[in-house]
Protein backbone atom coordinates (compact mmCIF):
# COMPACT_ATOMS: atom_id res chain seq x y z
CA UNK A 1 0.00 0.00 0.00
CA UNK A 2 3.30 2.52 -0.57
CA UNK A 3 1.62 3.81 -3.46
CA UNK A 4 -2.05 4.66 -1.71
CA UNK A 5 -0.83 8.43 -2.06
CA UNK A 6 -4.14 8.32 -4.55
CA UNK A 7 -6.02 7.74 -1.38
CA UNK A 8 -8.37 10.52 -0.75
CA UNK A 9 -10.79 11.93 1.86
CA UNK A 10 -14.13 14.05 0.64
CA UNK A 11 -15.69 16.16 2.93
CA UNK A 12 -18.79 18.14 1.86
CA UNK A 13 -21.03 20.05 4.55
CA UNK A 14 -20.99 17.53 7.71
CA UNK A 15 -20.33 14.18 5.34
CA UNK A 16 -17.20 12.76 5.42
CA UNK A 17 -16.58 9.76 2.79
CA UNK A 18 -13.58 8.44 0.53
CA UNK A 19 -12.70 8.55 -2.49
CA UNK A 20 -9.42 7.72 -4.76
CA UNK A 21 -7.52 9.55 -7.68
CA UNK A 22 -7.90 7.79 -11.13
CA UNK A 23 -6.90 10.79 -13.74
CA UNK A 24 -4.56 13.96 -12.58
CA UNK A 25 -7.67 15.79 -12.17
CA UNK A 26 -10.70 13.22 -11.25
CA UNK A 27 -11.10 11.52 -8.35
CA UNK A 28 -14.16 8.83 -7.66
CA UNK A 29 -16.59 8.61 -4.46
CA UNK A 30 -20.23 7.29 -3.99
CA UNK A 31 -23.10 9.84 -4.77
CA UNK A 32 -24.23 9.80 -1.24
CA UNK A 33 -21.27 11.17 -0.13
CA UNK A 34 -21.42 14.37 -1.92
CA UNK A 35 -25.46 14.10 -2.06
CA UNK A 36 -26.23 13.72 1.58
CA UNK A 37 -23.85 16.76 2.01
CA UNK A 38 -26.60 19.01 0.86
CA UNK A 39 -25.08 22.38 -0.51
CA UNK A 40 -21.46 22.16 1.29
CA UNK A 41 -18.43 22.59 -1.06
CA UNK A 42 -16.91 19.39 -2.06
CA UNK A 43 -13.01 19.63 -0.50
CA UNK A 44 -10.75 16.72 -1.28
CA UNK A 45 -7.00 16.08 0.20
CA UNK A 46 -5.13 13.52 -0.20
CA UNK A 47 -2.83 12.94 2.96
CA UNK A 48 -2.88 14.16 6.70
CA UNK A 49 -2.92 17.68 7.16
CA UNK A 50 -2.25 18.04 3.25
CA UNK A 51 -4.07 20.82 1.37
CA UNK A 52 -7.76 20.30 1.19
CA UNK A 53 -8.70 21.45 -2.87
CA UNK A 54 -12.16 22.20 -3.73
CA UNK A 55 -14.03 20.44 -6.56
CA UNK A 56 -17.21 19.68 -7.93
CA UNK A 57 -19.52 16.73 -9.62
CA UNK A 58 -19.28 16.73 -12.94
CA UNK A 59 -20.83 12.86 -13.70
CA UNK A 60 -22.85 11.32 -11.12
CA UNK A 61 -24.71 7.62 -12.10
CA UNK A 62 -28.02 8.68 -11.87
CA UNK A 63 -28.27 7.75 -7.99
CA UNK A 64 -31.60 8.71 -6.63
CA UNK A 65 -31.76 8.76 -2.96
CA UNK A 66 -32.54 5.26 -1.52
CA UNK A 67 -29.73 2.50 -0.24
CA UNK A 68 -30.96 0.28 -2.90
CA UNK A 69 -31.01 2.88 -5.68
CA UNK A 70 -28.28 1.86 -8.54
CA UNK A 71 -25.72 4.40 -9.65
CA UNK A 72 -24.04 5.25 -6.42
CA UNK A 73 -21.33 6.76 -8.12
CA UNK A 74 -19.79 10.50 -8.64
CA UNK A 75 -17.11 12.08 -10.38
CA UNK A 76 -15.30 15.08 -8.82
CA UNK A 77 -13.35 17.16 -10.86
CA UNK A 78 -10.05 19.39 -8.57
CA UNK A 79 -10.07 22.94 -9.49
CA UNK A 80 -6.58 21.92 -10.67
CA UNK A 81 -4.40 18.68 -11.47
CA UNK A 82 -1.89 17.09 -8.83
CA UNK A 83 1.41 15.70 -8.76
CA UNK A 84 0.18 12.50 -7.91
CA UNK A 85 0.23 9.15 -9.55
CA UNK A 86 -3.63 7.86 -10.26
CA UNK A 87 -5.03 4.16 -8.72
CA UNK A 88 -4.67 1.48 -11.14
CA UNK A 89 -7.14 -1.35 -11.44
CA UNK A 90 -6.81 -4.70 -12.08
CA UNK A 91 -8.58 -6.99 -14.42
CA UNK A 92 -12.30 -7.72 -13.33
CA UNK A 93 -12.10 -11.15 -12.65
CA UNK A 94 -9.01 -10.56 -9.94
CA UNK A 95 -11.28 -10.01 -7.13
CA UNK A 96 -12.47 -13.46 -6.82
CA UNK A 97 -10.34 -16.90 -6.27
CA UNK A 98 -10.30 -20.00 -4.60
CA UNK A 99 -8.93 -19.21 -1.80
CA UNK A 100 -10.64 -15.97 -1.50
CA UNK A 101 -8.17 -12.71 -2.52
CA UNK A 102 -7.78 -10.79 0.35
CA UNK A 103 -9.06 -7.18 -0.20
CA UNK A 104 -8.49 -3.93 1.55
CA UNK A 105 -10.15 -0.71 1.72
CA UNK A 106 -8.98 2.51 3.23
CA UNK A 107 -11.67 4.70 4.88
CA UNK A 108 -11.86 7.70 7.03
CA UNK A 109 -14.73 6.72 9.76
CA UNK A 110 -15.17 9.10 12.88
CA UNK A 111 -12.29 9.59 15.15
CA UNK A 112 -9.75 8.24 12.29
CA UNK A 113 -8.66 11.69 10.89
CA UNK A 114 -5.59 10.20 9.34
CA UNK A 115 -7.74 7.23 7.88
CA UNK A 116 -7.97 3.12 8.69
CA UNK A 117 -7.70 -0.05 6.93
CA UNK A 118 -9.88 -2.58 7.02
CA UNK A 119 -9.28 -5.76 5.00
CA UNK A 120 -12.11 -8.05 3.44
CA UNK A 121 -13.18 -10.31 0.59
CA UNK A 122 -15.45 -10.88 -2.17
CA UNK A 123 -18.51 -13.27 -0.87
CA UNK A 124 -19.10 -14.00 -4.87
CA UNK A 125 -18.42 -12.60 -8.38
CA UNK A 126 -22.18 -12.56 -8.77
CA UNK A 127 -23.96 -9.66 -9.18
CA UNK A 128 -26.77 -8.47 -6.54
CA UNK A 129 -29.82 -7.06 -8.33
CA UNK A 130 -27.18 -6.53 -11.64
CA UNK A 131 -25.28 -3.64 -9.75
CA UNK A 132 -23.03 -5.22 -6.23
CA UNK A 133 -20.78 -7.61 -4.76
CA UNK A 134 -21.57 -8.72 -1.04
CA UNK A 135 -18.16 -8.07 1.16
CA UNK A 136 -17.48 -9.93 4.38
CA UNK A 137 -15.11 -9.67 6.67
CA UNK A 138 -11.32 -10.92 6.38
CA UNK A 139 -11.18 -11.88 9.95
CA UNK A 140 -13.78 -11.58 13.03
CA UNK A 141 -12.29 -8.99 15.04
CA UNK A 142 -10.88 -6.50 12.41
CA UNK A 143 -11.85 -2.93 11.26
CA UNK A 144 -15.13 -3.02 10.10
CA UNK A 145 -16.88 -0.65 7.29
CA UNK A 146 -18.06 1.96 8.94
CA UNK A 147 -20.00 4.72 7.97
CA UNK A 148 -16.64 6.90 6.61
CA UNK A 149 -15.79 3.89 4.42
CA UNK A 150 -17.74 5.29 1.45
CA UNK A 151 -16.44 5.84 -1.81
CA UNK A 152 -12.96 3.84 -0.30
CA UNK A 153 -11.03 1.56 -3.07
CA UNK A 154 -11.48 -1.66 -2.76
CA UNK A 155 -7.89 -2.65 -3.49
CA UNK A 156 -6.07 -6.30 -3.94
CA UNK A 157 -3.99 -6.71 -0.68
CA UNK A 158 -1.19 -8.10 -2.73
CA UNK A 159 -0.90 -5.33 -5.77
CA UNK A 160 -2.73 -2.62 -4.80
CA UNK A 161 -4.45 -2.37 -7.71
CA UNK A 162 -8.42 -1.30 -7.81
CA UNK A 163 -11.15 -4.22 -8.35
CA UNK A 164 -14.21 -1.79 -6.81
CA UNK A 165 -15.54 1.27 -4.43
CA UNK A 166 -16.85 0.67 -1.02
CA UNK A 167 -20.81 1.85 -1.54
CA UNK A 168 -22.38 0.32 1.44
CA UNK A 169 -21.01 0.45 5.19
CA UNK A 170 -22.55 -1.00 8.08
CA UNK A 171 -24.33 1.42 10.65
CA UNK A 172 -24.50 -0.99 13.28
CA UNK A 173 -20.47 -1.94 14.15
CA UNK A 174 -22.29 -5.40 14.80
CA UNK A 175 -22.64 -5.92 11.25
CA UNK A 176 -19.41 -7.05 9.71
CA UNK A 177 -20.76 -6.90 5.54
CA UNK A 178 -20.84 -4.50 3.22
CA UNK A 179 -21.13 -3.84 -0.54
CA UNK A 180 -19.03 -3.02 -3.36
CA UNK A 181 -19.65 -1.63 -6.55
CA UNK A 182 -17.23 -3.51 -8.93
CA UNK A 183 -14.99 -1.20 -11.33
CA UNK A 184 -16.66 -2.45 -14.19
CA UNK A 185 -19.85 -1.71 -12.88
CA UNK A 186 -18.52 1.84 -12.18
CA UNK A 187 -17.62 1.81 -15.79
CA UNK A 188 -21.09 1.58 -17.17
CA UNK A 189 -21.98 5.47 -15.49
CA UNK A 190 -18.57 7.09 -16.70
CA UNK A 191 -17.20 6.18 -19.98
CA UNK A 192 -13.92 6.84 -19.27
CA UNK A 193 -13.31 4.66 -16.72
CA UNK A 194 -13.54 1.98 -19.34
CA UNK A 195 -10.67 3.01 -20.70
CA UNK A 196 -8.46 2.60 -17.36
CA UNK A 197 -9.45 -1.16 -16.65
CA UNK A 198 -7.58 -3.73 -18.35
CA UNK A 199 -9.72 -6.10 -20.75
CA UNK A 200 -7.90 -8.84 -22.39
CA UNK A 201 -8.79 -8.17 -26.01
CA UNK A 202 -8.59 -4.93 -26.18
CA UNK A 203 -6.08 -1.73 -25.18
CA UNK A 204 -6.70 1.92 -24.12
CA UNK A 205 -6.37 3.37 -27.35
CA UNK A 206 -9.34 1.16 -28.50
CA UNK A 207 -11.59 2.18 -26.21
CA UNK A 208 -11.16 5.47 -25.86
CA UNK A 209 -11.96 5.92 -29.21
CA UNK A 210 -15.01 3.87 -29.32
CA UNK A 211 -15.52 5.58 -25.96
CA UNK A 212 -15.32 9.16 -28.04
CA UNK A 213 -17.21 8.04 -31.17
CA UNK A 214 -20.18 6.65 -29.05
CA UNK A 215 -20.75 9.58 -27.34
CA UNK A 216 -20.00 11.62 -30.94
CA UNK A 217 -23.38 10.05 -32.45
CA UNK A 218 -25.75 13.00 -33.50
CA UNK A 219 -29.39 13.58 -32.20
CA UNK A 220 -30.74 11.40 -34.84
CA UNK A 221 -30.79 8.49 -32.75
CA UNK A 222 -33.16 10.10 -30.16
CA UNK A 223 -36.15 8.25 -29.84
CA UNK A 224 -35.13 5.86 -33.03
CA UNK A 225 -36.14 2.29 -32.12
CA UNK A 226 -33.73 0.63 -34.65
CA UNK A 227 -30.88 2.77 -32.86
CA UNK A 228 -31.64 1.31 -29.30
CA UNK A 229 -28.94 -0.26 -27.48
CA UNK A 230 -30.52 -2.99 -26.96
CA UNK A 231 -31.16 -3.46 -30.79
CA UNK A 232 -27.33 -2.77 -31.63
CA UNK A 233 -26.55 -5.57 -29.05
CA UNK A 234 -28.74 -7.88 -30.40
CA UNK A 235 -26.99 -6.72 -33.83
CA UNK A 236 -23.54 -7.01 -32.67
CA UNK A 237 -23.74 -10.72 -31.05
CA UNK A 238 -25.62 -12.23 -33.48
CA UNK A 239 -29.17 -14.28 -33.04
CA UNK A 240 -26.61 -17.07 -31.68
CA UNK A 241 -24.51 -14.77 -29.26
CA UNK A 242 -24.91 -14.12 -25.54
CA UNK A 243 -28.14 -12.51 -24.57
CA UNK A 244 -29.25 -9.17 -23.25
CA UNK A 245 -28.38 -8.73 -19.97
CA UNK A 246 -31.01 -9.13 -17.09
CA UNK A 247 -31.29 -5.44 -17.00
CA UNK A 248 -32.13 -2.54 -19.84
CA UNK A 249 -28.73 -0.92 -21.00
CA UNK A 250 -29.12 2.65 -19.62
CA UNK A 251 -26.78 4.38 -22.67
CA UNK A 252 -25.52 3.36 -26.08
CA UNK A 253 -22.16 3.11 -23.64
CA UNK A 254 -23.25 0.94 -21.49
CA UNK A 255 -24.09 -1.60 -24.28
CA UNK A 256 -20.97 -1.08 -26.16
CA UNK A 257 -19.10 -1.94 -22.63
CA UNK A 258 -20.90 -4.83 -21.81
CA UNK A 259 -19.41 -5.91 -24.78
CA UNK A 260 -15.86 -4.62 -24.20
CA UNK A 261 -16.09 -6.34 -21.17
CA UNK A 262 -18.27 -9.23 -21.08
CA UNK A 263 -18.90 -10.55 -24.33
CA UNK A 264 -15.74 -12.84 -25.53
CA UNK A 265 -16.46 -12.06 -29.05
CA UNK A 266 -14.03 -9.53 -30.22
CA UNK A 267 -15.99 -8.89 -33.26
CA UNK A 268 -18.97 -8.20 -31.88
CA UNK A 269 -17.60 -4.89 -30.63
CA UNK A 270 -16.01 -4.08 -33.72
CA UNK A 271 -19.89 -5.13 -35.70
CA UNK A 272 -21.34 -2.77 -32.89
CA UNK A 273 -19.07 0.28 -34.30
CA UNK A 274 -19.94 -0.49 -37.76
CA UNK A 275 -23.50 -0.64 -37.07
CA UNK A 276 -23.56 2.64 -35.18
CA UNK A 277 -22.12 3.82 -38.35
CA UNK A 278 -25.43 3.34 -39.98
CA UNK A 279 -27.07 6.22 -37.96
CA UNK A 280 -24.13 8.62 -37.73
CA UNK A 281 -24.91 12.02 -39.84
CA UNK A 282 -21.99 13.06 -38.97
CA UNK A 283 -19.31 11.88 -42.23
CA UNK A 284 -16.07 11.80 -39.93
CA UNK A 285 -17.65 10.18 -37.08
CA UNK A 286 -19.72 7.69 -39.63
CA UNK A 287 -16.02 7.29 -41.00
CA UNK A 288 -14.31 6.52 -38.27
CA UNK A 289 -16.51 4.09 -36.64
CA UNK A 290 -16.56 1.95 -39.75
CA UNK A 291 -12.76 1.80 -39.83
CA UNK A 292 -12.66 1.33 -36.27
CA UNK A 293 -11.20 -1.57 -35.80
CA UNK A 294 -9.84 -4.15 -38.51
CA UNK A 295 -11.74 -6.26 -36.78
CA UNK A 296 -15.02 -5.23 -37.89
CA UNK A 297 -15.60 -7.53 -40.51
CA UNK A 298 -14.34 -10.29 -38.74
CA UNK A 299 -15.57 -13.45 -40.72
CA UNK A 300 -15.62 -16.10 -38.52
CA UNK A 301 -18.85 -18.77 -39.19
CA UNK A 302 -21.91 -18.43 -37.56
CA UNK A 303 -24.46 -20.79 -37.75
CA UNK A 304 -27.83 -20.15 -39.75
CA UNK A 305 -30.51 -18.81 -38.73
CA UNK A 306 -32.70 -20.82 -40.46
CA UNK A 307 -31.27 -24.19 -42.33
CA UNK A 308 -30.28 -23.19 -45.78
CA UNK A 309 -31.79 -25.55 -48.82
CA UNK A 310 -29.63 -27.06 -51.27
CA UNK A 311 -27.72 -24.93 -53.92
CA UNK A 312 -28.16 -26.36 -57.35
CA UNK A 313 -25.96 -28.10 -58.91
CA UNK A 314 -22.84 -26.06 -60.00
CA UNK A 315 -23.99 -23.10 -58.04
CA UNK A 316 -22.89 -20.96 -54.65
CA UNK A 317 -25.82 -19.69 -52.38
CA UNK A 318 -26.61 -16.11 -52.88
CA UNK A 319 -25.20 -13.10 -51.11
CA UNK A 320 -27.87 -10.44 -51.04
CA UNK A 321 -28.45 -7.28 -50.25
CA UNK A 322 -32.04 -6.27 -49.00
CA UNK A 323 -33.89 -2.94 -49.31
CA UNK A 324 -36.66 -3.07 -47.39
CA UNK A 325 -39.04 0.05 -48.24
CA UNK A 326 -41.97 0.07 -45.77
CA UNK A 327 -44.87 2.76 -44.50
CA UNK A 328 -43.33 4.57 -41.60
CA UNK A 329 -46.27 5.16 -40.20
CA UNK A 330 -45.95 9.06 -39.86
CA UNK A 331 -48.18 9.90 -43.19
CA UNK A 332 -48.53 8.70 -46.83
CA UNK A 333 -45.82 9.78 -48.62
CA UNK A 334 -43.47 8.79 -45.33
CA UNK A 335 -41.37 5.76 -45.76
CA UNK A 336 -39.09 3.63 -43.44
CA UNK A 337 -36.02 2.21 -45.80
CA UNK A 338 -33.64 -0.13 -44.37
CA UNK A 339 -30.39 -1.58 -46.50
CA UNK A 340 -29.34 -4.84 -45.19
CA UNK A 341 -26.25 -7.08 -46.23
CA UNK A 342 -26.04 -11.16 -45.41
CA UNK A 343 -22.73 -11.96 -45.04
CA UNK A 344 -23.52 -15.99 -45.10
CA UNK A 345 -26.40 -16.46 -42.89
CA UNK A 346 -25.42 -13.38 -41.06
CA UNK A 347 -27.60 -10.16 -41.71
CA UNK A 348 -26.00 -7.08 -40.80
CA UNK A 349 -28.01 -3.78 -41.75
CA UNK A 350 -26.64 -1.26 -43.27
CA UNK A 351 -28.66 2.16 -43.00
CA UNK A 352 -31.97 2.52 -42.01
CA UNK A 353 -34.01 5.81 -41.95
CA UNK A 354 -37.13 7.28 -41.98
CA UNK A 355 -37.84 9.40 -45.44
CA UNK A 356 -39.95 10.97 -47.62
CA UNK A 357 -40.81 9.35 -50.67
CA UNK A 358 -38.62 11.65 -53.26
CA UNK A 359 -35.45 10.78 -51.03
CA UNK A 360 -35.95 6.83 -50.91
CA UNK A 361 -34.02 6.52 -54.10
CA UNK A 362 -31.24 8.17 -53.29
CA UNK A 363 -30.57 7.14 -49.92
CA UNK A 364 -31.48 3.41 -50.87
CA UNK A 365 -28.83 3.19 -53.70
CA UNK A 366 -26.05 5.25 -51.65
CA UNK A 367 -26.78 2.45 -48.86
CA UNK A 368 -26.57 -0.50 -51.72
CA UNK A 369 -23.17 0.69 -52.79
CA UNK A 370 -22.30 0.90 -49.51
CA UNK A 371 -23.28 -2.63 -48.76
CA UNK A 372 -21.03 -4.17 -51.01
CA UNK A 373 -18.53 -3.69 -48.45
CA UNK A 374 -20.27 -6.09 -46.42
CA UNK A 375 -19.43 -9.07 -49.33
CA UNK A 376 -17.07 -11.34 -49.41
CA UNK A 377 -14.88 -10.89 -53.02
CA UNK A 378 -16.08 -13.94 -54.61
CA UNK A 379 -19.70 -13.45 -53.39
CA UNK A 380 -23.12 -14.27 -56.17
CA UNK A 381 -24.53 -10.60 -55.40
CA UNK A 382 -28.46 -10.56 -55.35
CA UNK A 383 -30.14 -6.93 -54.84
CA UNK A 384 -33.71 -7.62 -53.60
CA UNK A 385 -35.89 -4.93 -52.79
CA UNK A 386 -39.04 -5.91 -50.39
CA UNK A 387 -41.94 -3.01 -51.64
CA UNK A 388 -45.22 -2.25 -50.55
CA UNK A 389 -47.55 -4.20 -52.60
CA UNK A 390 -48.73 -0.54 -54.55
CA UNK A 391 -44.71 -0.06 -55.67
CA UNK A 392 -44.22 -3.45 -56.99
CA UNK A 393 -44.60 -2.05 -60.24
CA UNK A 394 -41.31 0.42 -59.53
CA UNK A 395 -39.01 0.67 -61.67
CA UNK A 396 -36.22 0.06 -59.54
CA UNK A 397 -34.34 -1.78 -62.15
CA UNK A 398 -33.90 0.85 -64.46
CA UNK A 399 -33.11 3.43 -61.77
CA UNK A 400 -29.54 4.98 -61.99
CA UNK A 401 -27.07 3.13 -60.55
CA UNK A 402 -25.24 6.26 -58.91
CA UNK A 403 -24.80 9.84 -59.66
CA UNK A 404 -21.53 8.91 -62.04
CA UNK A 405 -22.84 5.49 -63.53
CA UNK A 406 -26.11 6.48 -65.87
CA UNK A 407 -26.28 2.43 -66.43
CA UNK A 408 -29.41 0.82 -65.04
CA UNK A 409 -29.24 -1.06 -61.75
CA UNK A 410 -30.39 -4.07 -63.08
CA UNK A 411 -27.84 -4.24 -65.53
CA UNK A 412 -25.38 -4.26 -62.74
CA UNK A 413 -26.39 -7.47 -60.48
CA UNK A 414 -29.33 -9.97 -60.61
CA UNK A 415 -32.18 -8.05 -58.91
CA UNK A 416 -35.46 -9.20 -57.87
CA UNK A 417 -37.90 -7.66 -56.25
CA UNK A 418 -40.69 -9.11 -53.30
CA UNK A 419 -44.16 -8.16 -51.90
CA UNK A 420 -43.35 -7.04 -48.03
CA UNK A 421 -47.17 -7.75 -46.71
CA UNK A 422 -46.51 -11.57 -47.88
CA UNK A 423 -42.86 -11.38 -46.98
CA UNK A 424 -44.19 -10.41 -43.10
CA UNK A 425 -46.87 -13.12 -43.45
CA UNK A 426 -45.86 -16.14 -41.53
CA UNK A 427 -48.37 -18.75 -43.51
CA UNK A 428 -47.02 -17.46 -46.99
CA UNK A 429 -43.58 -17.67 -45.82
CA UNK A 430 -44.17 -21.68 -44.83
CA UNK A 431 -46.44 -22.40 -47.56
CA UNK A 432 -43.06 -20.84 -50.01
CA UNK A 433 -40.58 -22.59 -48.10
CA UNK A 434 -42.31 -26.31 -49.00
CA UNK A 435 -43.07 -24.65 -52.45
CA UNK A 436 -38.97 -24.54 -52.81
CA UNK A 437 -38.45 -27.30 -50.71
CA UNK A 438 -40.08 -29.02 -54.21
CA UNK A 439 -38.74 -27.20 -56.71
CA UNK A 440 -34.74 -27.87 -55.60
CA UNK A 441 -35.74 -31.58 -56.95
CA UNK A 442 -36.60 -29.84 -60.71
CA UNK A 443 -34.78 -28.38 -63.56
CA UNK A 444 -36.90 -26.27 -64.60
CA UNK A 445 -40.82 -25.33 -63.66
CA UNK A 446 -43.75 -24.33 -66.72
CA UNK A 447 -44.97 -21.06 -66.67
CA UNK A 448 -48.54 -20.60 -66.01
CA UNK A 449 -49.93 -17.32 -68.26
CA UNK A 450 -52.36 -15.23 -67.27
CA UNK A 451 -53.33 -13.50 -69.90
CA UNK A 452 -55.50 -10.84 -71.16
CA UNK A 453 -58.60 -12.98 -71.82
CA UNK A 454 -58.31 -14.54 -68.07
CA UNK A 455 -58.92 -11.17 -66.41
CA UNK A 456 -62.37 -11.68 -65.81
CA UNK A 457 -61.73 -15.14 -63.66
CA UNK A 458 -62.57 -15.06 -59.89
CA UNK A 459 -59.60 -14.15 -57.74
CA UNK A 460 -60.41 -16.74 -55.17
CA UNK A 461 -60.52 -19.51 -57.30
CA UNK A 462 -57.36 -18.48 -58.76
CA UNK A 463 -55.67 -18.74 -55.34
CA UNK A 464 -56.38 -21.99 -54.77
CA UNK A 465 -55.68 -23.65 -58.43
CA UNK A 466 -52.28 -21.46 -58.05
CA UNK A 467 -51.76 -22.36 -54.68
CA UNK A 468 -52.04 -26.52 -55.56
CA UNK A 469 -49.31 -26.55 -58.71
CA UNK A 470 -48.14 -23.47 -60.14
CA UNK A 471 -44.62 -22.21 -59.11
CA UNK A 472 -44.07 -19.32 -61.64
CA UNK A 473 -46.18 -17.36 -63.26
CA UNK A 474 -46.51 -15.31 -66.06
CA UNK A 475 -48.66 -11.96 -66.47
CA UNK A 476 -49.01 -10.03 -69.95
CA UNK A 477 -50.20 -6.55 -68.15
CA UNK A 478 -48.95 -4.91 -65.30
CA UNK A 479 -50.64 -4.60 -62.33
CA UNK A 480 -51.99 -1.38 -62.86
CA UNK A 481 -55.51 -2.13 -64.05
CA UNK A 482 -58.00 -3.10 -61.75
CA UNK A 483 -58.10 -6.42 -63.64
CA UNK A 484 -54.54 -7.60 -63.56
CA UNK A 485 -54.73 -6.34 -59.26
CA UNK A 486 -56.73 -8.21 -58.49
CA UNK A 487 -55.05 -11.15 -60.01
CA UNK A 488 -51.46 -10.62 -59.22
CA UNK A 489 -52.86 -10.13 -55.82
CA UNK A 490 -54.31 -13.53 -56.13
CA UNK A 491 -51.22 -15.23 -57.27
CA UNK A 492 -49.21 -13.21 -54.24
CA UNK A 493 -51.55 -15.26 -51.61
CA UNK A 494 -51.08 -18.38 -53.25
CA UNK A 495 -47.17 -18.06 -52.48
CA UNK A 496 -45.93 -18.30 -55.96
CA UNK A 497 -42.41 -18.11 -55.13
CA UNK A 498 -41.79 -16.35 -59.42
CA UNK A 499 -43.93 -14.12 -60.85
CA UNK A 500 -42.93 -12.14 -64.12
CA UNK A 501 -44.63 -9.26 -65.57
CA UNK A 502 -43.98 -6.47 -68.40
CA UNK A 503 -44.13 -3.08 -66.30
CA UNK A 504 -45.38 -1.13 -69.39
CA UNK A 505 -46.88 -2.31 -72.43
CA UNK A 506 -50.52 -3.90 -72.69
CA UNK A 507 -53.02 -2.71 -70.67
CA UNK A 508 -55.04 -5.91 -70.10
CA UNK A 509 -57.99 -4.29 -72.47
CA UNK A 510 -58.17 -7.66 -74.69
CA UNK A 511 -60.83 -9.16 -72.89
CA UNK A 512 -62.66 -11.15 -75.05
CA UNK A 513 -60.11 -13.85 -75.71
CA UNK A 514 -56.33 -13.92 -77.56
CA UNK A 515 -55.89 -10.86 -80.69
CA UNK A 516 -53.16 -10.89 -83.10
CA UNK A 517 -52.20 -7.29 -82.14
CA UNK A 518 -51.73 -7.83 -78.67
CA UNK A 519 -48.26 -7.68 -77.08
CA UNK A 520 -48.78 -9.28 -73.94
CA UNK A 521 -49.72 -12.53 -75.77
CA UNK A 522 -46.74 -12.03 -77.44
CA UNK A 523 -44.61 -11.01 -74.46
CA UNK A 524 -45.69 -14.36 -73.14
CA UNK A 525 -45.02 -16.10 -75.66
CA UNK A 526 -41.17 -14.57 -75.93
CA UNK A 527 -40.89 -15.27 -72.08
CA UNK A 528 -42.58 -19.06 -72.17
CA UNK A 529 -39.47 -19.86 -74.70
CA UNK A 530 -37.00 -17.88 -72.93
CA UNK A 531 -38.17 -19.84 -69.14
CA UNK A 532 -37.62 -23.31 -70.88
CA UNK A 533 -35.50 -25.70 -69.07
CA UNK A 534 -33.72 -23.44 -66.51
CA UNK A 535 -33.91 -23.77 -63.51
CA UNK A 536 -36.30 -21.59 -61.16
CA UNK A 537 -33.67 -20.94 -58.01
CA UNK A 538 -31.29 -19.57 -61.27
CA UNK A 539 -33.47 -16.87 -62.43
CA UNK A 540 -32.24 -14.13 -60.76
CA UNK A 541 -28.71 -14.79 -63.05
CA UNK A 542 -30.23 -15.55 -66.31
CA UNK A 543 -32.94 -12.76 -66.19
CA UNK A 544 -29.95 -10.05 -65.36
CA UNK A 545 -28.23 -11.60 -68.15
CA UNK A 546 -31.58 -11.21 -70.33
CA UNK A 547 -31.64 -7.16 -68.97
CA UNK A 548 -28.19 -6.99 -70.22
CA UNK A 549 -28.73 -7.87 -73.51
CA UNK A 550 -32.30 -5.65 -73.67
CA UNK A 551 -30.26 -2.95 -72.21
CA UNK A 552 -27.79 -3.03 -75.10
CA UNK A 553 -30.23 -3.61 -77.96
CA UNK A 554 -29.85 -1.04 -80.36
CA UNK A 555 -32.62 -1.95 -82.34
CA UNK A 556 -35.82 0.44 -83.98
CA UNK A 557 -38.07 -0.80 -81.19
CA UNK A 558 -37.40 -1.67 -77.42
CA UNK A 559 -36.37 -4.81 -76.68
CA UNK A 560 -39.19 -7.26 -75.49
CA UNK A 561 -37.47 -7.52 -72.09
CA UNK A 562 -36.59 -3.87 -71.58
CA UNK A 563 -39.27 -3.81 -69.19
CA UNK A 564 -39.34 -7.25 -67.32
CA UNK A 565 -40.59 -7.32 -63.67
CA UNK A 566 -39.38 -10.19 -61.93
CA UNK A 567 -40.56 -11.05 -57.80
CA UNK A 568 -38.56 -13.63 -56.73
CA UNK A 569 -38.58 -15.13 -53.26
CA UNK A 570 -37.05 -17.67 -51.19
CA UNK A 571 -37.38 -17.17 -47.78
CA UNK A 572 -34.30 -19.28 -47.70
CA UNK A 573 -31.90 -16.91 -48.32
CA UNK A 574 -33.15 -14.12 -46.64
CA UNK A 575 -33.89 -15.15 -42.96
CA UNK A 576 -35.52 -12.57 -40.68
CA UNK A 577 -38.56 -11.72 -42.29
CA UNK A 578 -40.78 -10.03 -39.98
CA UNK A 579 -39.62 -6.65 -40.55
CA UNK A 580 -41.13 -3.68 -38.61
CA UNK A 581 -44.13 -5.40 -37.40
CA UNK A 582 -45.27 -2.15 -35.98
CA UNK A 583 -44.95 1.71 -36.93
CA UNK A 584 -42.14 3.12 -35.47
CA UNK A 585 -43.66 6.28 -34.14
CA UNK A 586 -44.88 7.17 -31.18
Amino acid sequence: MNSASWQARITCGRETGSGFLVTERHVLTCAHVVARGGSGEVRVSFARGGESLPAKVVAHGGWDGRDTDPGDVAVLELDRSVPLEPAEFAAPADAYGDPPRRLVAYGFPKRYEEGTLAEYRATADQLIAGEWVQLEAWVAHGQPLAPGFSGAAVTLADTGRVVGMVSSAARDPGIRNGRMLPAHVMARYWPRLGELIPTPEYGRTEKERLRELVLARGPEFDGRPECSPERLYSDAVGPFGPPLPGRRFRSLWDAAWYLLSEVPDTGAVARFAARLADFTEDAPTRGALRAWPSRAYDRRPRPPVNPPGPPAAGTQPWSPILVEIAPSGSGDHQFLVEVSAYNGRHRRVVGSRALPADRVRGYALERIDEAYHELEPGARELIAFVLPRRWLNTDVAHWQRSADDDSPLGSFAPLVVMDLERRRSGGLQHKLLQKWQRLDGRSAAPLHRIGCGALGQDPVRLTIGLRRGADMVGFASPPRAQGTRRLFQASLNAAVPVMLWPRSGCRGEHRGGAHEDCTGAAFLDRLAAHLADLPPSELPSHIHELRETAYADDGPEPHWAYDLALLWEDPRCLPDPVGYLHSPVG
